[in-house]
């Protein structure tokens, strides 16, 4: 038996233990197999040739040596995930006496800065729908809500009838886990939801195939993602909006909006669903780094001549 043979077949069966115990889609298993190959090829490299003979600090030098080689910060995370898997299968099949993974770093990913719209560009945007159309009422009518409430855009699509209440002004989504809360929607958007359900969406509702759902498309079923994903890129482009445009960054303008006009942190965090308040405080981020473009193109002394 080959020096690599021993390594690779705890890698197969480690392998087939995803396959079959976990279920792992093709793709999934495919990159566990990939990063776990590099590996065990850097560790023959080293002259170990036995699982039970990595420790630590064999597993520390790779991933500097991952580092070195100009990996991204998210595709090193990844390397370790998959070692530490791997070694945690090793344990329980015992052909490890210990996890050499243990108290292993994980390098930590930077929060990237999201891409948000100004509040001029959302104007554009919201004004794009034509309100002459059943559809341009729709697409205005969600449009509005996404960028009043800040909501997900799935939570958006599983919207019902019975979620909104015009008169109190607030919708009710379930949010990520299942979680439900309570989002406050400003006058506009109200105005836009009332013009719809009463002029658009029962001549949509084409049979019992739309049930409560809210927002349909021209079938007379719900909006789906990809249904709407087509209608904000559509009017992104009839609004020349430069930018590149998801669903999701209305979201992100949504809360970014609040913030730079001096909207309290925990109330965001609350609107958005976020569990943890460092995730709401990325737009915070945002907030400074726009208040500083604008520091630079508008104040005489702020650049030297």
């Amino acid at each position: 038996m080959g020096k690599e043979q021993p390594m690779k077949a705890h890698l197969q069966a480690f392998i087939q233990y995803l396959q079959d115990r976990r279920r792992l889609s093709s793709n999934t298993l495919y990159s566990y197999e990939r990063d776990l190959s590099f590996f065990l090829k850097y560790m023959d490299e080293q002259g170990i040739s036995e699982v039970r003979d990595v420790q630590k600090h064999h597993l520390s030098r790779y991933i500097l040596q991952l580092r070195q080689d100009g990996r991204a910060v998210a595709t090193v995370s990844r390397h370790t995930v998959s070692i530490r898997s791997f070694f945690h299968f090793l344990l329980e099949e015992r052909q490890v006496l210990q996890d050499p993974t243990l108290h292993l770093e994980t390098p930590k990913q930077e929060k990237r800065v999201p891409k948000v719209l100004t509040v001029c560009e959302v104007e554009k945007l919201l004004a794009s729908p034509s309100t002459a159309t059943n559809a341009g009422i729709r697409d205005r009518a969600m449009l509005e809500v996404l960028y009043a409430s800040g909501i997900r855009v799935s939570e958006l699509i599983s919207l019902d009838v019975n979620h909104i209440n015009l008169s109190m002004g607030f919708l009710q989504c379930m949010g990520t886990g299942t979680k439900e809360r309570i989002v406050p929607l400003g006058g506009v958007a109200c105005d836009t939801l009332r013009t719809y359900l009463s002029e658009v969406r029962d001549k949509l509702a084409k049979d019992e195939r739309a049930g409560q759902a809210l927002f349909l498309n021209q079938l007379g079923t719900r909006m789906t993602r990809q249904g709407f994903w087509k209608i904000i890129k559509k009017y992104a482009a009839e609004a020349q909006i430069a930018s590149e445009i998801t669903p999701h960054t209305m979201r992100h303008s949504f809360a970014t909006h609040l913030l730079e006009n001096g909207a309290d942190l925990r109330a965001v965090q609350e609107m958005l669903g976020h569990a943890d308040i460092s995730t709401t405080q990325v737009y915070t981020q945002v907030s400074k780094t726009r208040i500083m473009d604008v520091y630079n193109q508008a104040h005489p002394r702020a650049k030297i001549k």
